[in-house]
């Protein structure tokens, strides 16, 4: 079902936005920011301060619930020449056409490629987002997770807004199972080992935003379980239980094993002797995603095999054995 029936209006000109079924219960200002793409949010939240947004002729609040049938009224407004949407090239829309590992009538399941963030934004044109909203296949289509631009592997779409709800309900309440592989740098010592500390973002004065370990930051705990064991590395298995930003990579320094070709937290020197043997990306992959059965979904369970240059590179550091 489409998201919204839109009036003719001139361009320019007052719109009335008509709420659909999958719109339903989303708040109002992030249905604004997603109706005015290159709008910066601090003018949104000024339309709606000032009385010029409004729902069904009257005044609301940004955390107003949209419910199916109500019209929302949008005044005009100047779009940012920066903000115009981007067209991905024909060969990422090809790319990622040929990555999907599932789809059914509630999610789309991307084999992300390493290279490609999830989302456009921070310098960024576009992203997976963007290339999938470019088929113009799909009325209503958003991301229910992230995987940093430097990770492949499962990555999740909700094509309708109670699908979207469920995967962000099983994330944020730990149903989830998320697991990735990853090569982690040094010889390890013994079984599976876990981390239990807290995130931050921090910016430095570079301007270069970074997660740090801080008592006071969000939870975060993975659980990091040995696969393969090489010289001077260990494939690793790790489950996250939280979806923190730069999760994995931040526990995996604490441990003190950093992701192999991780430069921004592994330290340019120590990537060195992993680029002499040709890793010419991070050895993280998201390879497993499953979600529980939940009123009116069935379990869904994804599987991404380890990308052919990763394979290659496993292979390679068997061979040192030989």
């Amino acid at each position: 079902m489409t998201q919204i029936a839109q009036s003719r209006q001139p361009t320019g000109g007052v719109r009335h936005l008509r709420i659909g079924a999958d719109a339903a219960g989303q708040r109002l200002d992030n249905f604004l920011i997603r109706q005015l793409p290159g709008v910066p949010k601090s003018h949104v939240y000024r339309l709606l301060r000032s009385g010029q947004v409004r729902v069904d002729g009257a005044r609301v609040k940004p955390a107003r619930r949209l419910s199916e049938g109500e019209s929302v009224r949008l005044p005009p407004v100047r779009l940012a020449e920066r903000g115009a949407p981007v067209r991905p090239p024909d060969a990422v829309l090809q790319r990622l056409r040929s990555a999907v590992i599932h789809e059914d009538a509630h999610y789309l399941a991307i084999d992300k490629p390493a290279g490609l963030a999830a989302h456009g934004g921070s310098g960024l044109a576009f992203g997976v987002i963007e290339a999938v909203r470019a088929w113009e296949r799909h009325p209503y289509i958003e991301l229910c997770h992230r995987l940093d631009r430097d990770t492949s592997g499962v990555l999740l779409l909700a094509k309708t807004r109670p699908a979207l709800l469920r995967a962000q309900a099983a994330f944020r309440d730990g149903a989830a199972d998320k697991r990735y592989l990853a090569l982690l740098c040094g010889a390890w010592h013994g079984g599976a080992r876990e981390v239990d500390a807290a995130l931050v973002k921090e910016r430095l004065v570079s301007g270069e935003r970074m997660v740090g370990i801080d008592d006071e930051g969000k939870s975060a705990r993975s659980r990091f379980s040995p696969q393969q064991r090489f010289v001077g590395a260990t494939l690793c298995e790790v489950e996250i239980f939280s979806g923190r930003t730069h999760q994995i990579r931040v526990h995996a320094v604490a441990l003190g094993h950093p992701v192999a070709g991780d430069r921004k937290y592994g330290g340019r020197e120590q990537q060195v002797p992993w680029r002499a043997l040709g890793l010419r990306r991070m050895f993280l992959h998201a390879h497993r995603l499953q979600l529980p059965a939940n009123a009116g979904f069935l379990p869904l369970l994804l599987h991404a095999p380890l990308p052919q240059a990763l394979r290659t590179f496993v292979d390679r550091l068997s061979a040192l054995h030989r």
